[in-house]
């Protein structure tokens, strides 16, 4: 079948099957590269916002819980806003307003929360475990089911620095009666010095992630398409200036030789191998013109 196909036909198909080979192999590495990049740009987003997320706790339990907690035990009902993790998951809600992390979540998943706000699914359990079992593991990515959607998340172990921060949940004996009047005596109590008893995570729709690496992924074979498309443009006129049209005006003058026609001559214009062959056709067009010669003499 190429065989009925002209040079310039089989020289194209012959671009365009390189080019879906190298477009198939390189497209699988890129898009394995640029996702990569899209977990690391989200990740190092996240991971900004859960330093935020550090500092809001730290600053709540250095500065407003010793502000408030002689309050914790005249008020009839607990000020959550003397708690590290409520007063964190606040202040994202309201960084949420932001449209840049409108599809950002943030909590502070516990094993044994006081707030039932806080308490760790089964997933967060296993992560919060994995930080348990490996106290070396300081953060943990990777993507996650939940219902109706995939989330991709970062997490990072939540342990208990000083013995200030037992004072809400050693004891229910020991806990302000405000706490036990809004919370009861069931929950957030038994926690150690050092103890890991949650994880902090930041997680965001896995179709962020695949989006920001197909536009990337879309772009750049874009590109890649329109450089191809203009090499074959350029190739193809190379192949007409340069091989097809000499190559033609041989055959013409290669036809009108051989109905006798001897005075076409083959132009050589250049010194390549199509200039070679101009010039071989001349020599073979002079010896048939000294046999023809020949053969009328002999006659």
């Amino acid at each position: 079948m190429l065989q009925n196909f002209k040079l310039g036909t089989k020289f194209n198909l012959l671009l365009v099957t390189v080019f879906l080979i190298g477009v198939l192999i390189s497209g699988a590495a890129l898009a394995a590269i640029l996702n990569r990049n899209a977990e690391n740009q989200i990740t190092s987003k996240a991971l900004i916002l859960i330093q935020a997320m550090s500092s809001v706790r730290n600053y709540t339990r250095t500065q407003i819980y010793p502000q408030l907690k002689d309050r914790l035990i005249t008020e009839p009902e607990f000020l959550p806003q003397t708690i590290q993790a409520y007063s964190a998951r606040e202040v994202f809600e309201n960084l949420r307003n932001n449209k840049e992390y409108s599809d950002f979540f943030y909590k502070e998943a516990t094993l044994n929360p006081t707030n039932l706000r806080d308490l760790a699914d089964d997933y967060e359990k296993v992560i919060v475990e994995r930080f348990r079992s490996d106290r070396n593991l300081k953060e943990l990515t990777g993507f996650r089911s939940s219902p109706g959607i995939d989330l991709y998340y970062i997490a990072r172990p939540i342990v208990i620095p000083e013995q200030s921060c037992l004072e809400c949940h050693s004891t229910p004996e020991a806990a302000p009666k405000s706490l036990i009047a809004t919370y009861g005596r069931n929950r957030g109590f038994g926690w150690q010095l050092n103890e890991i008893v949650g994880a902090q995570i930041i997680s965001v729709p896995a179709s962020e992630v695949v989006n920001a690496s197909r536009q990337s992924l879309l772009l750049v074979m874009a590109a890649v398409g329109g450089v191809f498309a203009v090499t074959i443009l350029l190739i193809n006129i190379m192949l007409r200036q340069a091989v097809v049209k000499p190559l033609n005006r041989m055959a013409r003058v290669a036809h009108d030789v051989s109905i006798g026609n001897l005075g076409s001559e083959f132009q050589q214009t250049s010194h390549d191998e199509i200039g070679v062959l101009a010039a071989a056709f001349n020599r073979m067009k002079l010896s048939l013109s000294m046999a023809m010669e020949m053969l009328n003499k002999q006659k």
